[in-house]
């Protein structure tokens, strides 16, 4: 089995809910909700690709950095490189149901874990889905991250409690799904969050708490206020409100307004590896990765998962050495153009 392989096998199985095109811009699947596309005309979506592909890298190779070092330590774990497979669920809903809940959800956990990093399980309308997310997350020693949407808090943490039972290394919401299409449809109250309501999240666990859907400066040192651990630099996949700036827009700002108070992870287009390391120079300590992976699973289950992850560890390696980083340490805003500014 290849890559080529795994994503013909996923375009034909998720039966048009995804393309798996050559450029994923989000032009084909724009207004696809529920589905694999953004909102509205899909602008949020084609922003991310936008911006991420006016980062340009500096190329350089007078240096000593032969045999980068692509792993990395967080949340309590060492990584074989700064990736995290991001919170997915609706594989009937927005995949096409070639796979079932469960089995989407076991090949992108245990692929993860195969190809030595970790996955974060998501939350959907069918509270089902959260379950299913938890049952793999048990069967890799609690070696994942539990995400739940915006809900009323009471029902927030009850989830967090399930989510410790499980073994979880760490939880959070996704505060960007406060306008999730798909909720709404489903009678499920989701809405945005007060400060204290965070704080009463956040000191409601032992756990690391991640705040995933940060797109402001503001709203960045209110996490930092609200004390959670980390924050992931957001907006959902342009899937919940037309028109927002991309991730790599804003991530330098964030970074400089919050940089060394708390971790903070890039979510946006990751294609390839040096998607990560245009994240990583802007600022980012890890990326999320969340469409590919759906092919990796569609095309070959978990196994499918550990060639996508594979494959971009060596595309980053690659780009590190042609960029003169020994280490992910090593990649700084010195590696890069940004033609967005």
């Amino acid at each position: 089995m290849n890559l080529k392989e795994v994503k013909q096998l996923a375009r034909e199985r998720m039966k048009g809910y995804c393309r798996v095109c050559k450029e994923c811009n989000g032009i084909a699947c724009a207004g696809e909700v529920p589905g694999m596309g953004g909102c509205g005309s899909g602008d949020s979506f084609k922003r991310n690709y936008e911006s991420l592909k006016n980062i340009k890298l500096v190329l350089k190779t007078i240096h000593d950095a032969k045999n980068p070092d692509t792993s990395i330590e967080i949340f309590g774990r060492k990584l074989d490189l700064p990736l995290i497979t991001a919170p997915v669920t609706g594989s009937s809903i927005n995949m096409g149901g070639y796979l079932s809940e469960e089995e989407y959800s076991d090949s992108a956990v245990i692929g993860s874990i195969k190809a030595n990093t970790i996955a974060m399980t998501g939350d959907s309308a069918n509270p089902d889905f959260y379950i299913a997310g938890l049952n793999s997350i048990k069967k890799v020693n609690g070696e994942g991250i539990a995400i739940i949407k915006p809900r009323e808090n009471s029902k927030i943490i009850e989830c967090i409690r399930k989510a410790e039972e499980a073994g979880a290394i760490a939880v959070g919401i996704d505060i960007d799904g406060a306008g999730l299409v798909t909720m709404a449809l489903h009678g499920q109250p989701v809405g945005p969050k007060t400060l204290e309501e965070l704080k009463e999240l956040k000191e409601s666990t032992k756990l690391p708490f991640i705040l995933k859907g940060i797109m402001c400066v503001e709203d960045a040192l209110l996490a930092v206020e609200a004390g959670v651990d980390a924050i992931v630099v957001s907006n959902h996949g342009g899937r919940v409100l037309n028109h927002s700036l991309g991730v790599a827009d804003v991530l330098s700002d964030i970074v400089k307004a919050v940089g060394g108070k708390i971790t903070i992870l890039a979510d946006g287009n990751v294609r390839e590896g040096t998607d990560i390391l245009k994240y990583i120079a802007l600022g980012a300590d890890a990326v999320l990765v969340a469409r590919p992976i759906i092919w990796g699973a569609y095309g070959g289950y978990d196994e499918g998962v550990k060639l996508v992850i594979d494959n971009f560890k060596n595309e980053l390696k690659q780009a590190m050495i042609l960029t003169g980083c020994k280490d992910i340490k090593s990649i700084d805003n010195t590696k890069i153009v940004n033609l967005n500014r």
